[in-house]
């Protein structure tokens, strides 16, 4: 039988607007012993198409990628098999420790698909500041990614 991969897989805009309307994401970063280390964490989507983790400065998954910078990252969705639908992304790993970057990053993981005016930010800034001290930002920038959503077969398999 035929790939049907290319019948199920998401469009780019349908693969970025999926990524931005979910909340958890499984990075998974190469462990000192060779094995995958996958986490899950809430995350945020950036202007530039970027995942934003906030973790624990002292964390596994920061000196994994402190050794390498190599990630795949895994969201998925959906209760049946007619209604899956996944996004996999292979990202370099860029770890931010500046306080603004750390700050405004947890602000928009808190807020992932949702708007949020000047004052709100700023209140929610302040509200995660004392979490902040002792995190750093993993920052995953795609460098290929694969997608499926079951539901484009309409029940047909």
């Amino acid at each position: 039988m035929p790939s049907r991969r290319s019948q199920i897989s998401m469009t780019e805009e349908e693969a970025n607007q999926f990524a931005r309307e979910q909340q958890t994401l499984i990075i998974v970063s190469n462990g000192h012993d060779g094995f995958p280390h996958p986490m899950p964490m809430w995350y945020a989507v950036d202007k530039q198409g970027r995942f934003l983790v906030s973790t624990f400065e002292r964390s596994q998954k920061v000196m994994n990628f402190r050794r390498d910078a190599k990630a795949t990252l895994l969201i998925e969705d959906g209760e049946t098999y007619e209604t899956l639908r996944g996004l996999v992304v292979k990202a370099h790993t860029e770890i931010l420790d500046n306080e603004n970057d750390v700050l405004d990053a947890m602000v928009e993981i808190r807020l992932q698909g949702s708007e949020a005016d000047a004052d709100a930010r700023k209140k929610l800034r302040e509200a995660v500041r004392p979490a902040s001290r002792k995190r750093v930002i993993l920052r995953f920038a795609p460098e290929s990614q694969m997608s499926w959503n079951h539901a484009k077969l309409e029940g047909r398999y």
